[in-house]
């Protein structure tokens, strides 16, 4: 037995802590960003684009001593869509469900509207500790008065970070498993998301999309996979980015192509980075009307809805 083997065994002894920590925060404070330096690589993505986040990932961190199963949600705000109402679902089955949780502020900016909905939900799961995160500490200059922050989780630990320049990362992770409760290792030690492939190649282009257009096209756009095909020397992907307006499918086009053609690139980039082999990738993009406040819809795109459940 080699000495990682050793260190990893399933004798992992009666100081084990194990759990679940939820990530909440309003959209866009850097919830996937910092779930993806705590893992030391990229599970979930990221753009600076609000309400990028749409569905609940898990993440795992296996250490010798501790498994920490990082729940990454979307970000709480007031929801303007079914879609919306979904996203909030989520997060707030998140909390309710969580051993601690790790609420993300943005240190650059004053709490608003969002962050004030937060702690009043947080208010109602006394018994759950909360770590109360700073990030984007990286950006300030001079001193900062974090006092409004504190005040909306006085009974929180917090601490100050940078997800981008991974600054006090070590810390947060001793100050998780101090609040995690004694328990097993949950996942295999080389397992580090739930997710699958197709589910992860639907969100790198997603994430392309985003981060190549502006104003309302990043919010109306869902990504299908409906073709996925693995072989030993090339992997075949083919999907559908689903718009619900003609001019916005216009945008993403692009004039001869070019917009679609550089988001393909883009993705099909990052896709040979995570799969290890060429990637073939054809896009295509097709108008859905209002999918955004139609369940049915919805449910296609893989966003259950609560009446799902019952």
């Amino acid at each position: 037995m080699s000495e990682l083997d050793d260190i990893f065994a399933d004798d992992w002894g009666e100081d084990h802590r194990s759990g679940v920590v939820a990530v909440v925060g309003r959209p866009n404070v850097g919830k996937s960003s910092l779930l993806n330096a705590l893992l030391g690589q990229k599970i979930a993505i990221a753009t600076p684009k609000p309400q990028t986040t749409r569905r609940q990932q898990l993440g795992i961190l296996t250490l010798p001593h501790a498994q920490i199963l990082f729940t990454d949600t979307p970000g709480i705000h007031r929801p303007h869509n079914k879609l919306g109402e979904y996203m909030v679902a989520v997060a707030e089955s998140a909390l309710r469900d969580a051993d601690v949780i790790l609420w993300i502020m943005d240190a650059t900016e004053p709490p608003n509207a969002s962050d004030r909905l937060i702690s009043e939900k947080l208010a109602n799961i006394r018994q759950t500790p909360v770590l109360l995160i700073l990030n984007k500490v990286d950006l300030l200059k001079g001193v900062v008065d974090f006092s409004a922050h504190l005040a909306l989780a006085p009974e929180a630990k917090a601490l100050h970070v940078s997800a981008l320049k991974q600054t006090n990362i070590d810390k947060l992770i001793e100050a998780l498993i101090a609040l995690l409760p004694l328990g097993p290792r949950y996942y295999p030690i080389d397992q580090v998301s739930d997710q699958n492939m197709r589910f992860i190649a639907a969100e790198i282009i997603r994430e392309k999309v985003i981060n190549n257009t502006s104003q309302e096209v990043p919010h109306s756009v869902a990504v299908e996979i409906d073709g996925f095909k693995e072989e030993a020397d090339r992997s075949t992907i083919s999907a559908i980015i689903y718009v619900e307006k003609d001019s916005q499918r216009g945008i993403l086009v692009g004039k001869g192509g070019s917009m679609i053609k550089k988001i393909g690139t883009e993705a099909r980039h990052e896709l040979i980075e995570q799969m290890g082999t060429p990637v073939h990738l054809d896009l295509r993009v097709k108008v859905l009307p209002n999918w955004r406040d139609d369940e049915a819809l919805m449910r296609r795109m893989g966003y259950r809805i609560a009446s799902d459940d019952d």
